[in-house]
């Protein structure tokens, strides 16, 4: 890649089920130039995220065709006419998936990094980003995580997985328990992350592993999986249980789960509250969230939780490798220094 050209994904067909490498192409443009009021950015880390998945069916708020996709990124300001932002200053932005991108301060969620010493760059677009953040408003305000509670979190050795679990320690959760989806994300969580239980739901219905791990009981549920995995915690909370609907793995690419649960009037019988969340609803947590993790990221305590894919050129297959599963936390495309 040249500093002349600028590259960028574009999605080219409607995914028909899980989506392929032929629904996507790499274009090329000159890399653009400021505007009043804009920054050019060169991207360092991009970041692909379950989210895109439903946004590549069309329809409003999704993404359009043989235009550049749209993601969390982290660059570095080359040029500005921007008086917010100056040449080498580090952002985080919105406009990812394509090399170099302008920018305004304060549009589309861009912002200036605080640039923490001894943070290394990934946590921005990790614990520190959007799926930090996700978790962290997921336990501190739908959940209300209290000191002493059980928390079970579906797909938790995914990016948001990861981070409510490192997050919920923090907050003082009693036991902490996980599902995945193989027998080494098992061993991840429970010998790396520090989870007190954790199973692999293609071993048996999630609602009896659930039950055998925490046989007490639960009282928080972070879903980011539904179906089956939201029926087995609602058996397993306990009265006034609270559960945090962060996402719906089970309904994509086609292979949709019942609509509800079959036993989703305990949520009435148990006194239950289930709430979704939406990380755009919670941005004024970001500095609360970095002060909470900061040190412990400088400690070692806490972990960025990633799996990075060198080069641009690996964004779909990075994209399609996080669809499969094949990642342990966020994944995340570094290309530049």
């Amino acid at each position: 890649m040249t500093t002349n050209t600028a590259h960028a994904v574009h999605q080219i067909a409607r995914p028909t089920g899980f989506p392929t490498a032929a629904d996507f192409t790499y274009a090329s443009s000159p890399v653009p130039r400021p505007g009043p009021g804009t920054a050019l950015v060169e991207n360092l880390l991009l970041s692909v995220d379950p989210y895109h998945r439903g946004m590549m069916d069309g329809g409003e708020g999704g993404f359009e065709l043989n235009t550049p996709l749209e993601g969390r990124s982290v660059g570095r300001v080359l040029a500005s006419r921007d008086p917010g932002l100056r040449e080498g200053d580090l952002v985080f932005h919105r406009a990812g998936w394509r090399t170099h991108a302008l920018v305004t301060l304060g549009v589309d969620g861009t912002r200036k990094l605080r640039g923490h010493e001894g943070v290394p760059l990934e946590a921005y677009l990790s614990i520190l980003g959007g799926t930090g953040l996700t978790a962290y408003a997921a336990l501190t305000r739908t959940a209300a995580l209290r000191s002493g509670e059980d928390l079970f979190v579906s797909a938790a050795a995914g990016g948001v997985g990861t981070a409510t679990g490192h997050i919920a320690r923090l907050l003082g959760a009693r036991r902490i328990i996980g599902s995945a989806g193989s027998a080494a994300k098992v061993r991840h969580l429970t010998g790396t992350l520090g989870f007190d239980a954790a199973f692999d739901y293609h071993d048996g219905p999630v609602g009896e592993q659930l039950a055998q791990a925490a046989p007490d009981g639960i009282d928080v549920y972070v879903d980011n999986v539904g179906g089956d995995h939201l029926e087995g915690a609602i058996d397993s909370l306990r009265e006034y249980g609270r559960v945090a609907w962060v996402g719906a793995i089970s309904t994509y690419h086609g292979d949709r789960s019942p609509a509800a649960p079959r036993n989703l009037f305990e949520v009435v019988h148990k006194s239950l509250r289930l709430e979704g969340v939406l990380v755009r609803n919670h941005t004024n947590l970001q500095d609360e969230l970095e002060d909470l993790l900061v040190p412990h990221l400088r400690s070692g305590r806490v972990g960025t939780d990633t799996t990075v894919v060198q080069g641009f050129e690996g964004t779909v297959e990075a994209f399609l490798g996080m669809l499969r599963g094949d990642n342990l936390g966020k994944m995340l495309v570094r290309i530049g220094a």
